[in-house]
């Protein structure tokens, strides 16, 4: 499972299983990049709860 994350400066990919970990990335500077990762450590059980109640439907 992974998600795309789009920002004005560019985008990255991150997996969420096994771990949240970066795929790849473009226009985004390393302390965006941490700062994106952070955010969807805290936020992984939420966004694996959206994903799989979309991807159900």
């Amino acid at each position: 499972m992974h998600i795309h994350v789009k920002c004005p400066d560019g985008e990255a990919k991150f997996w969420l299983e096994p771990i949240v970990a970066l795929a790849n990335h473009y226009g985004l500077s390393p302390k965006q990049l941490n700062e994106i990762q952070k955010f969807i450590q805290e936020k992984a059980d939420e966004i694996t709860e959206a994903w799989e109640n979309y991807f159900k439907s």
